[in-house]
């Protein structure tokens, strides 16, 4: 009986909608040394579409690139990149499609 497992599908669409990308665009240097940036590991791809599911809320500060984050549950996209320090939410599915290469530097929350 598979028409039974509908309404199990809604449930994580609508946990989905609440869980959104924030960009702060050109944070200060003042800010960025706070936050310790230069000390966290970097990481980097080139351009393409990526598939990617965060189990830890990711803080990030894009030295190179452009991306469009595209959330699961939605057709909206949110746009970032070199300059922008971007905060992606715990248990977020998003695609992103980068056009122009990435290069971070990034640190996830253990809470």
């Amino acid at each position: 009986m598979a028409t039974d497992e509908k309404p199990s599908t809604s449930q994580p669409n609508e946990r989905d909608a609440n869980l959104s990308i924030v960009v702060e665009s050109n944070p200060s240097e003042a800010r960025l040394s706070e936050l310790g940036i230069k000390s966290w590991p970097k990481w980097g791809c080139p351009p393409g579409k990526f598939p990617l599911k965060f189990d830890a809320q990711e803080t990030c500060y894009l030295i190179k690139g452009k991306v469009k984050a595209y959330t699961k549950s939605s057709s909206e996209c949110v746009e970032f990149g070199a300059g922008d320090l971007v905060i992606i939410p715990k248990g977020l599915s998003c695609t992103w499609d980068v056009s122009v290469p990435v290069d971070k530097h990034y640190k996830f929350d253990s809470s």
